[in-house]
C-alpha cells in the first residue's frame, strides 16, 4: 500500500485534516509520522514533531 503525505492544520489539542493522507514529516528530523502516532506539534509554527525530543529542540 502506498502511503500519502497528509496536509494538516494544527490546533490546540487536535489537528484538522486539510488533505487526506497517512503521515506527516517531522520538522526537525525529517522522519515520517503516521497520523495515528502523531502526538507533538506546534500550533503557532504549524509544525509536527516525531517525539518530545524533537519538539524540545524546536521550542
Amino acid at each position: 500500500m502506498l502511503k500519502k503525505l497528509a496536509k494538516l492544520r494544527y490546533l490546540p489539542n487536535k489537528f484538522e485534516i486539510i488533505d487526506h493522507g497517512d503521515y506527516v514529516i517531522c520538522a526537525v528530523s525529517g522522519k515520517k509520522i503516521d497520523l495515528d502516532k502523531l502526538t507533538y506539534w506546534n500550533v503557532n509554527k504549524q509544525e509536527a514533531y516525531f517525539s518530545y525530543e524533537e519538539a524540545s529542540k524546536k521550542s
